[in-house]
């Protein structure tokens, strides 16, 4: 469960091109190891992170319905992509794009998800950073129970008009 007593700053931790956070869960997201590189932009130790839900680390200006999204993806055994804000420890910020994706045993079973994130391309992040704006409003005025198809809608709506898909979309960025 995240921490609802941080308050998040304006403060950007910016990620180094060739570096990588890596994180890897148990199927229901909660984390079961962590590299030295989330460890120093979370602010967390690794055992603050070990055995907790990946979303400690989630800021509240991403939209609930990207993590929808993510979660329907590797539901289906899919990979997702896309560009995420997370919230350090201590109220700062830095934005990712992260890869993540299922894990199996050698039976073929599901046994968790391992994301890789690096530095999103800086360009990308004025147009993800309006349209997840969008989304969360829309999510906040439809409220918690239809939230998720809120935001998707507007997602919806903003990929129509380009006529792209959304992994096209994730891309084209």
């Amino acid at each position: 469960m995240k921490n609802r007593a941080i308050v998040p700053t304006a403060i950007e931790q910016v990620m180094r091109e060739g570096e990588y956070i890596v994180s890897t869960t148990d199927p229901s997201g909660r984390i079961t190891s962590v590299n030295d590189v989330l460890v120093r932009f979370s602010g967390y130790s690794a055992e603050e992170l070990i055995g907790r839900q990946h979303n400690i680390l989630r800021h509240p200006d991403m939209p609930r319905s990207v993590f929808g999204m993510a979660w329907d993806s590797l539901g289906h055994g899919e990979s997702f992509y896309g560009y995420i804000k997370n919230l350090s420890k201590d109220g700062s910020f830095y934005w990712v794009f992260a890869h993540i994706f299922p894990l199996y045993d050698e039976d073929g079973a599901l046994v968790g998800y391992k994301s890789i994130r690096r530095k999103p391309r800086q360009a990308a992040l004025a147009p993800v950073v309006a349209l997840y704006a969008d989304m969360r409003q829309a999510e906040e005025a439809a409220g918690a129970a239809d939230a998720i198809a809120a935001g998707r809608a507007v997602l919806g709506a903003c990929l129509a008009r380009q006529g792209q898909s959304y992994e096209e979309f994730v891309a084209a960025l």
